[in-house]
């Protein structure tokens, strides 16, 4: 399974700016990959993780802005067609089959 999130976030002011730049370094460290800007993607291995790692996002959502997340299994991952560009480096190296064996 993977936990997709996007978000929309003011950047008006400093405070908005920082709290733009804590969510999104809570993010990569946190796990997540960037699939394109303000989208951001992670594998997890079941329902008890997903609900785990959502705790976890909801602690750390900014103040303001919009925030979603969607849930897909690997199978609609995979399925996810590429209209314009090229899969970024991270998606070509990492394979959540993989990253399930550990």
């Amino acid at each position: 399974m993977r936990i997709l999130v996007f978000f929309d976030l003011p950047t008006t002011t400093k405070a908005d700016k920082r709290a733009y730049t804590l969510f999104r370094r809570f993010l990569i460290h946190d796990g997540y990959d960037m699939l394109q800007w303000s989208v951001y993607g992670r594998v997890v291995s079941g329902i008890d993780a997903e609900k785990k790692h959502l705790k976890r996002l909801q602690a750390n959502l900014p103040p303001e802005g919009s925030v979603r997340s969607l849930t897909v299994t690997e199978k609609q991952f995979a399925s996810m067609k590429m209209l314009v560009g090229s899969p970024r480096r991270q998606e070509k190296k990492r394979h959540s089959d993989q990253m399930l064996l550990f």
